[in-house]
């Protein structure tokens, strides 16, 4: 299947939206799910609610906003139960689940959408260690896709059940998260054709979490080169650059970060790491 890297119609100006929203009620999520999906409606882009519960009972709560009624006789608003969109119960497969929303995409252009646009309450897709790092996986690679097409996604998570440790895994495979603590995001809204953008700070807060992103994004190298656009990095401490060195040992790449920060090129001299250059921008 060829996926189409432009819109049709006029582009959707919140297109490659990406957002972990974190919540403690459902009807929280519920709220600002209409929100979002309300300002992919306004721009011309299909929208899908997925949540719990029956379709009928997901369409109630459409209606009851008074704004989705027309879309959704008109099939530019749906409604689907998470068991409906996702394999409930097992692992994701990060691949396969991105190749539905490719097709949902090009279908939702087809039919002369501006794109495709979800919002989505992921909580009972990540209950289990196995279930969180392969929907981490997901998170990163559905990222991907939306850099470059015109797909868009509120992924909610349910922090009382979940704990925030294990949303914060999955936040920070987003560009955006919203009241959830993450110190950095790993995402693929790089420019220039880089392998993975990066945000944030990378310090004491992010020692667990920075190496576990780093093998979850699995990041593609490109002529042996893993460039990461850190543009938007605002602190690395020495043993973020050590993990960063270790993953480029192991995955046999040579990791290129460019970054406005002066002082990672001098560590790395101090601390004689190799794998890792830093391109200054």
């Amino acid at each position: 299947m060829q996926i189409p890297t432009k819109r049709a119609g006029t582009p959707s100006p919140t297109a490659h939206d990406h957002v972990c929203w974190g919540y403690r009620r459902p009807a929280e999520f519920a709220a600002e799910a209409q929100e979002f999906l309300a300002e992919g409606l306004a721009a011309g882009e299909q929208v899908l609610y997925v949540a719990p519960g029956a379709k009928d009972f997901l369409e109630g709560q459409l209606r009851s906003a008074g704004r989705f009624d027309e879309g959704l006789r008109s099939g530019a608003v749906q409604a689907a139960s998470v068991g409906g969109t996702y394999t409930t119960g097992t692992v994701v497969d990060p691949a396969g689940q991105v190749r539905l929303y490719a097709a949902a995409t090009e279908e939702a252009l087809a039919a002369g959408f501006t794109g495709f646009r979800v919002a989505a309450d992921a909580t009972s897709l990540v209950r289990t260690p196995a279930q969180l790092d392969a929907f981490a996986r997901y998170e990163h690679l559905v990222d991907r896709f939306m850099a470059t097409h015109p797909m868009s996604a509120m992924c909610g998570y349910d922090l009382a059940e979940l704990g925030a440790d294990a949303v914060a895994q999955l936040a920070c495979m987003h560009p955006r998260a919203h009241e959830v603590a993450t110190p950095f995001h790993l995402h693929g809204h790089a420019r220039d054709g880089g392998a993975a953008a990066l945000e944030g700070e990378l310090d004491m807060e992010s020692r667990r979490l920075w190496p576990l992103a780093l093998e979850r994004a699995d990041l593609r190298p490109a002529a042996g080169t893993t460039v990461i656009d850190a543009a938007g990095l605002g602190f690395i401490d020495h043993r973020s650059l050590s993990a960063l060195a270790d993953y480029a040992e192991r995955r046999g790449t040579e990791v290129v970060l460019k970054t406005r920060l002066s002082t990672p090129a001098r560590l790395l001299e101090l601390l004689d790491l190799t794998g890792v250059r830093v391109e200054r921008v």
